[in-house]
C-alpha cells in the first residue's frame, strides 16, 4: 500500500476551540491517522502530522485548509513564527511504496484544487517548484503576510488569484509541495536577547556558509522567557542532530551564553536519534541506551518530558 505524510502548519496556536475543530476535521477522515498535534502560543502556530493513503491525505489536507480559511482571519493574526496565510505551508512527504516525484503529483493536484475551489493563492515549493528560487520556502515567504499585496504582483502565485482582495486579505496565501522528511528542532538559550539567537542562526544556516541541510532563524519565546534558535534539518544524514547541537553550543559559548534545552516540533525518525546517540557513544550497540543518550545530550526532556512512543515516527506510524 502507498502511504504519504502531511505536515500542514496552521497560523493559530492560541485558541483551543479552533485547534480542536481543526483536529476533529482530520480525525473525521478514516483513511488517515492523526499522528501528532503541536501548538505554540508564542509562535501562534499549530503543526499537524498525519498519514495515510495519498488521496486520503490530500482530502484531509483540503478540508483542513478550507476550515482554516474560515476560522482564521489573517488581518488580525500575529505571532513569532513567519507566516503567509491561514494554512501557511502544507508539505506532503513520501512514506511507503511511493516516490517523491509521485508525491509531487498529488501535491500539485491539492494545490490546484485549493486555488480553484477556495480561491486561495497557492505557491508551489520544494519538489513542485517552477523555478530554483521557489524551491525555498523562505524565498516565497519573505516579507510574510504583510507583503502579499505587492508579492502577488511581483511574484504571482502558481495557482489561484493574483489580485489582493478582501477574501485573500482574510485567508492569506498557502504554500504546497512535496519534500523529503524534515526535522524541526529549537534550541533555547540562557538569554532573552533575540539578537544573540539571530547571530547563531546566521552561523548555522547552510546558505550563509554554515552546516549542510540546515535552515535557521532566531526568535524570542515569551512563554519560555528566552531566545531560541529555531532550525529546520532538511537532511539529518548530512548534518546530524548531535553535530547541530554541538555547533549551536559552541557558537553560543563563543558569545558567552549556553544552550539550556532542545525542543522537537512534531515527530522525527528513530534513526535520527540513534545517529545522535552514536555520535556520543560510537561503540554502543544497545538501541535503548543510544536513544536515552541522544535524548539526554540533546536536552530533549528539559522543556517537557520526551515520550518516545509519541514523538518517534516509527512508534506512532501504524496503519
Amino acid at each position: 500500500m502507498q502511504s504519504i505524510e502531511a505536515v500542514p502548519n496552521i497560523s493559530e496556536g492560541r485558541k483551543p476551540s479552533v485547534i480542536r475543530k481543526l483536529t476533529d476535521i482530520i480525525s473525521h477522515h478514516t483513511s488517515v491517522k492523526l499522528l501528532h498535534v503541536d501548538s505554540n502560543t508564542d509562535a501562534n502556530r499549530t503543526v499537524f502530522t498525519f498519514a495515510g493513503t495519498p488521496q486520503g491525505v490530500c482530502n484531509a489536507c483540503f478540508d483542513l485548509i478550507k476550515a482554516s480559511a474560515q476560522l482564521i482571519d489573517m488581518r488580525t493574526q500575529h505571532g513569532a513564527h513567519p507566516r503567509l496565510g491561514a494554512t501557511d505551508v502544507c508539505p506532503l512527504i513520501p512514506l511507503q511504496n511511493i516516490s517523491l516525484q509521485e508525491t509531487a503529483l498529488y501535491a500539485r493536484q491539492l494545490a490546484a484544487r485549493t486555488a480553484g475551489e477556495l480561491q486561495i493563492p497557492v505557491y508551489l515549493y520544494e519538489a513542485n517548484a517552477a523555478t530554483p528560487e521557489r524551491k525555498n520556502l523562505s524565498f516565497i515567504r519573505k516579507g510574510e503576510y504583510e507583503s502579499l499585496p505587492q508579492k502577488l504582483q511581483i511574484l504571482p502565485a502558481d495557482f489561484g488569484p493574483c489580485a489582493y482582495n478582501e477574501h485573500v486579505a482574510k485567508t492569506g496565501a498557502t504554500v504546497i509541495g512535496a519534500r523529503n522528511f524534515l526535522i524541526a528542532f529549537n534550541f533555547s538559550l540562557n538569554t532573552q536577547d533575540v539578537s544573540v539567537a539571530k547571530q547563531i542562526a546566521h552561523r548555522l544556516r547552510e546558505r550563509d556558509g554554515g552546516l549542510p541541510g540546515i535552515k535557521a532563524i532566531g526568535w524570542y519565546m515569551p512563554a519560555y522567557h528566552c531566545a531560541q534558535v529555531s532550525c529546520n534539518v532538511t537532511d539529518f544524514h548530512k548534518t546530524s542532530l548531535a553535530l547541530l547541537a554541538e555547533t549551536c553550543q559552541q557558537e553560543a559559548s563563543r558569545m558567552g551564553f549556553t544552550v539550556t534545552a532542545g525542543e522537537l516540533i512534531g515527530l522525527l525518525p528513530q534513526e535520527a536519534l540513534l545517529q545522535a546517540g552514536r555520535f556520543y557513544l560510537p561503540q554502543e550497540e544497545d538501541t535503548n541506551r543510544l536513544l536515552e543518550t541522544a535524548v539526554r545530550k540533546l536536552q530533549l526532556d528539559k522543556i517537557r518530558p520526551f515520550l518516545p512512543n509519541e514523538r518517534i515516527l516509527e512508534n506512532v506510524l501504524k496503519f
